[in-house]
This record gives C-alpha cells, sequence and structure tokens, in this order.
C-alpha cells in the first residue's frame, strides 16, 4: 500500500511538472508563466489609401474576436494625427508611406522599424487620347499631377529620367494641388490630356470619363527600365522599436496576420471592397475597381530591404529632405 502511495505521488509530480511546461512560454523580456494563448493588446494605425487596405481582414476578424491580438485600430486621413502617438508607443504598429516611415526614423534617431512593405506602387499615367503606349511617348508632353516636391514628382522624374528623357527640358509637368482639379482637366477639355494621378483617383476619374484610359503602369515601368530589385514602393509597415524589443513574438503574430490579410484582400475583392468602405478607408465601388491596381502586398526580410532602400536611395538622389535628410541606417529595417 505503502508502496501504491509513492507511486501515485511521484506520478502526481511528473503531471504538474509536465502541465507546468506545456502551460508556460518565457516571453521576450525573460519573464515567464505567461500562456500562450495570451493575446497582446496592440494599438495600430493606417491612412485612408491603399496603404490601408491590406489591414482590412484583421480589422473584420478583430471586431469579430477571432485575430490573434487585441487590435485598437485608427484610420486617419494624414500620418501626422498618429505619428506622435507611434513614437511614444501609444501606438505600436502603423501603415506609412515609405518616404514618411524613413523620414521619422531620422528625425527621432531611430525609434520606429520597418517590417515590411505592403504596398507597392500606385501610381498610373492617364491619357485621354492613345498617344502614350510607352514612357518614350511622353517626351514632349505636357503631363498634368499633383505632389510637387514630394514623392510623386520624384517618381515621375527619375521614369523619364531611366527612360533617357530630361524632365527639366524634354516634358513639361504642370502641378495642381488636388487629384481633383486634374480631373476637371481631363473631363472638361476637347483635346488629348497626360496625367499621372494614384488610385483610388485613377478609377475614380476613369467611372467619370470615358476617354480616360490608364495608359502606362509606373511601378511595371520604373522595373522594366530598372530591373525588379528596384520598383516603387508607395506603403510600408512600420513598428515602435522599444515595443518590438520587447514583445517581438506578438510583433511577428501580427505580421502573420497581415501576410493572409493582404492575400485574403487580392483574393476576394467583392468582399474586401465592402471591408474597406466599412472601416472608412473609401467607397465600396471605388475599392472594388481599384484594389486590383493598388499593389497590395506582403514583402518581408531581405527582398524588403532591398525594394526600400533602393527606392530611398532615389528619392534621396532627387532631394534628401524627401526621406528626413539622409539614408536610414542598417537597424531600420527589420530583415530577420
Amino acid at each position: 500500500m505503502k508502496r501504491l502511495k509513492k507511486i501515485a505521488v511521484m506520478l502526481m509530480a511528473v503531471l504538474t511538472f509536465a502541465l507546468t511546461i506545456t502551460g508556460c512560454v518565457k516571453n521576450d523580456a525573460g519573464n515567464e508563466n505567461i500562456s500562450k494563448e495570451v493575446k497582446h493588446d496592440i494599438s495600430a494605425a493606417a491612412l485612408k489609401g491603399p496603404t490601408g487596405i491590406g489591414l482590412v481582414k484583421i480589422m473584420e476578424d478583430n471586431q469579430n474576436n477571432t485575430a490573434k491580438n487585441n487590435y485598437t485600430f485608427n484610420v486617419a486621413a494624414s500620418a501626422d494625427v498618429f505619428t506622435a502617438d507611434l513614437l511614444k508607443n501609444e501606438v505600436q504598429i502603423a501603415a506609412l508611406p515609405c518616404n514618411a516611415a524613413a523620414t521619422l526614423y531620422n528625425k527621432s534617431n531611430g525609434k520606429v522599424r520597418i517590417l515590411g512593405v505592403n504596398t507597392l506602387g500606385v501610381l498610373y499615367i492617364m491619357d485621354t487620347g492613345s498617344s502614350v503606349n510607352s514612357v518614350a511617348d511622353l517626351k514632349g508632353k505636357k503631363i498634368y499631377t499633383t505632389g510637387k516636391g514630394t514623392t510623386p514628382e520624384y517618381t515621375l522624374r527619375h521614369l523619364l529620367k531611366a527612360a533617357g528623357i530630361d524632365p527639366d527640358k524634354e516634358v513639361t509637368i504642370e502641378f495642381k494641388s488636388e487629384a481633383a482639379e486634374v480631373a476637371a482637366i481631363m473631363a472638361q477639355s476637347s483635346e488629348e490630356i497626360i496625367a499621372m494621378l494614384p488610385q483610388p483617383y485613377v478609377t475614380t476619374v476613369q467611372m467619370n470619363n470615358s476617354k480616360a484610359r490608364t495608359a502606362l503602369d509606373v511601378t511595371a515601368e520604373w522595373e522594366k527600365l530598372e530591373g525588379n530589385d528596384s520598383t516603387v514602393v508607395t506603403g510600408v509597415i512600420v513598428v515602435n522599436a522599444e515595443y518590438y524589443k520587447n514583445n517581438k513574438s506578438a510583433v511577428e503574430q501580427f505580421m502573420r496576420e497581415y501576410k493572409a490579410s493582404a492575400e485574403y484582400v487580392n483574393s476576394n475583392v467583392d468582399a474586401a471592397a465592402k471591408l474597406v468602405e466599412k472601416f472608412g478607408i473609401f467607397k465600396e465601388e471605388v475599392a472594388r475597381k481599384a484594389i486590383p491596381e493598388c499593389n497590395i502586398t506582403c514583402v518581408t526580410g531581405e527582398d524588403m530591404k532591398t525594394k526600400v532602400s533602393n527606392y530611398l536611395k532615389v528619392l534621396y538622389d532627387e532631394n534628401p529632405a524627401a526621406i528626413g535628410g539622409k539614408m536610414p541606417e542598417a537597424d531600420f529595417y527589420i530583415a530577420e
């Protein structure tokens, strides 16, 4: 009887130890007794535009309580709304324009890190006629666009240069303050109008003007001229550096969810378009037509580092101020 009791005690001890091992993991800060099922509270931010589209399935899962973390999402018209909170770690993860992420890194002495590319180029050359079918056809033309002194201008100038066209002498670039002005010019003029616009404005123009066609995909043309290692990078996902240091597993879980969300958006356009309107990014009708042209993606690791650094170098060469005055250091990239 005593022997049976001794065996029972030993079995209970082994069982208790096994349950302790399987029920606990070590978190990134070195603390124990954190359940694998614990959800992290993460505040995330995005913009009302293409850079926010890839997040909509996570937003929906979060609302349905099926996301892997507990998220609070802020969808804003301007990154200025949440960048200060990102630096203070009150927002942990954000989708930002690529150059804005580099600028924020430089101006904050490295308080943000880049996790991945979430949107490639969204710029398109539009034409109400039929004369433009290659970048070379832009020589001698007037091109209407927006974004003077910002990335659209630098992107266009680089594309023209790569095609052997002097942007200061061999084309006329006429800047307007808003895409709506360019759209109005395209709709009202009886002459052929050529313009460069981003999505979803391209879709909006085409919905209201049957003469307007997409003549060139700026991203595709850039890659033809430069090779696949160099591309247009519109949006990236960044993380507060301190938060990442202490919560790597939570951030990695988010990135797995983001990858699945981006794939869902690209594979289920109609359903994704409903979510785009539901979460206040833009209207479903526009989203349905724009999503296939928005280059929603999830590029991480060394491929991300190569694409982002090459694009930032283009912007830097055009105007160092476009990325905060200097190229980011190697620690800007989380390419593990």
